[in-house]
């Protein structure tokens, strides 16, 4: 049953008061023992010199940038561009307990971590802006991509070549950390509402229940894509921070068919303009993420011509799929009030099916005065209490719902694209969506959920629920949960597409029809690998930048 917070508010607030002092000392980050080794490559934008020239420029120093150019300076000189700053600069990005607080805080449209932006949907998210991308900012959990992401990429995967890049990675900044007693429950709980086998821990993406990776280790300190940096060739890397690209140089050759990118311009954060120049052999490499790579190659004249010239956009390359097929796996969810004080637990567990994915959480929110953090919860949700809450959502694969980005400015790259997503567009997505919401509702069922229910003055038990709980006849009622479905859509921040394998760029992630110009993100990928997409974006860094090694050494 449900609970109402009026029926609760004295017992919640004689829990506010008796562990007010715990909330403070878990706030509290440490950042002990993190390798920031990495920070030996990083330079302010403004120290560079006007012009520069490198084997290879890598725009973007995120969850795909960051292993990328690690791998590259192997052999080569390698520039990687992040407009965001580095993670000592951020504090919050280096901890679990910091996770809400990058949401909460408010954008300041430069240096802060999370850049927050709306969909044309009318769903607020968020994406990186900070050395390691959105690995700095998001949840932590670890866990490689399906079969299927792979059999319908485009892309003639090398799988030898993939297990290594995905070892390569996990050697680095992936944990098997302590079940909290949330996970320990929550697992249970998956495997009474019958998500089985139970398959202990495991990185694979295989049907059941089971425990993951983390790139949180047992005290929770992050470790992010950006410490793949400490791979890096000391002689052979240079990273900018504050650097914001603008757009691509090209070749001035007349003819359209030998087109080469040859270099960037970006700015510094005193807005003083620089170029680096690739050499020789070198390349572009655009690893900006699924809203950024596709801005920038429609600021840099690559996309639909008849769109481009309507903004006075000249048009270098005519491509009529940049900025399409844009898809976000929409979150759904409830979120239950813990009834007693409650470390924060990160997502460690996951149900997957071939249906839907179900994971959880649990964060300690700030006391009312502070806003809730961006993005997380359904607009219409409201608390003037806050304690442990735990969120308990779904995700399906795919999607098959599809949108579209398009340029917010013509000019100006600071200024995010605005992007539509169509969730529950396609009629599959929203019954399984409603599957999955159905499950959850079995979850809450199971003995192991009896704990965290509150006790009414009146001697009832239930949940109490921050924002909508399911539908009373959620189990029968399929318009119901169709509503619930849309009213209260959230997103899993794992948006996608824009410069797919085979409309965008080819096998190999070359941009089509241009030379020397690369794109090496999750802008290319057909739908989110997995349960959650970072060990595969990471993996993809350092894959692609060993078969330029290899396609480098075959050509001597």
């Amino acid at each position: 049953m449900e609970i109402s917070t009026m029926a609760v508010l004295p017992v919640l607030l004689l829990l506010l008061l008796s562990f007010h002092q715990q909330l403070q000392v878990l706030a509290q980050a440490t950042q002990s023992y993190q390798d920031f080794s990495y920070m030996k490559f990083v330079h302010n934008a403004t120290n560079l010199p006007q012009e520069e020239e490198y084997d290879y420029i890598v725009i973007g120093g995120g969850t795909a940038g960051c292993p990328l150019a690690a791998t590259l300076s192997e052999k080569y000189s390698v520039l990687v561009l992040e407009r965001g700053g580095a993670p000592n600069s951020n504090p919050n990005v280096l901890s679990a307990s910091g996770f809400f607080a990058n949401l909460v805080e408010a954008d300041d449209g430069k240096t802060t971590p999370a850049q927050k932006f709306t969909s044309e949907d009318g769903v607020k998210n968020v994406r990186g802006r900070v050395l390691g991308g959105t690995s700095m900012i998001n949840a932590g959990f670890y866990s490689r991509a399906e079969e299927e992401f792979f059999s319908k990429s485009g892309v003639k995967w090398e799988r030898d070549e993939v297990e290594k890049a995905y070892e390569w990675v996990e050697k680095s900044i992936v944990f098997r950390s302590n079940l909290t007693l949330w996970s320990s429950a929550f697992k249970e709980a998956l495997l009474e509402a019958g998500v089985r086998p139970d398959n202990g821990f495991s990185l694979d993406h295989v049907l059941g229940t089971k425990q993951s990776g983390s790139i949180f280790d047992n005290l929770g300190r992050r470790h992010g894509a950006v410490e793949l940096l400490n791979k890096g060739e000391d002689k052979n890397l240079k990273v900018a921070v504050y650097a914001t690209v603008e757009r691509i140089l090209f070749s001035s050759k007349a003819s359209t068919s030998n087109v080469s990118a040859i270099g960037v311009i970006y700015t510094d954060s005193k807005g003083k303009s620089h170029r680096a120049l690739v050499r020789n052999k070198g390349e572009v490499l655009l690893s900006a993420g699924a809203l950024g790579s596709p801005q920038l190659l429609l600021l840099s004249g690559i996309g639909p011509s008849s769109y481009l010239s309507s903004l006075k956009i000249p048009v270098i390359q005519h491509q009529k799929n940049v900025g399409q097929f844009m898809a976000d796996n929409p979150r759904n969810n409830i979120f239950l009030v813990i009834p007693f004080p409650f470390d924060p637990s990160p997502a460690q567990v996951v149900g997957i099916t071939t249906d839907y994915f179900i994971e959880s959480n649990v964060a300690v929110l700030p006391f009312s005065s502070t806003p809730e953090p961006f993005s997380v919860f359904p607009s219409s949700s409201s608390s003037s209490i806050n304690l442990s809450v735990a969120t308990i959502g779904e995700k399906f694969p795919g999607p098959l719902s599809r949108g579209d980005l398009r340029l917010a400015s013509s000019s100006n790259v600071r200024i995010s694209p605005r992007v539509r997503f169509n969730y529950f567009q396609d009629p599959v997505d929203l019954a399984r969506c409603v599957r999955g919401m159905r499950k959850i509702g079995e979850i809450l069922e199971a003995k192991s959920m009896d704990r965290f229910k509150y006790t009414d003055l009146q001697g009832q038990k239930g949940f109490l629920f921050l924002g909508s709980s399911l539908p009373s006849n959620y189990k029968t009622d399929d318009s119901s949960m169709e509503e619930f479905c849309r009213s209260t859509v959230t997103t899993f921040w794992h948006y996608h597409g824009g410069c797919l394998v085979g409309k965008v760029v080819d096998g190999d992630f070359r941009v089509m029809g241009i030379n020397k110009l690369r794109v090496v993100d999750g802008s290319t990928f057909t739908m989110s690998p997995g349960t959650n997409p970072q060990a595969t974006v990471m993996m993809l860094g350092r894959y692609v930048g060993l078969k330029m090694l290899q396609e480098r050494k075959g050509s001597k």
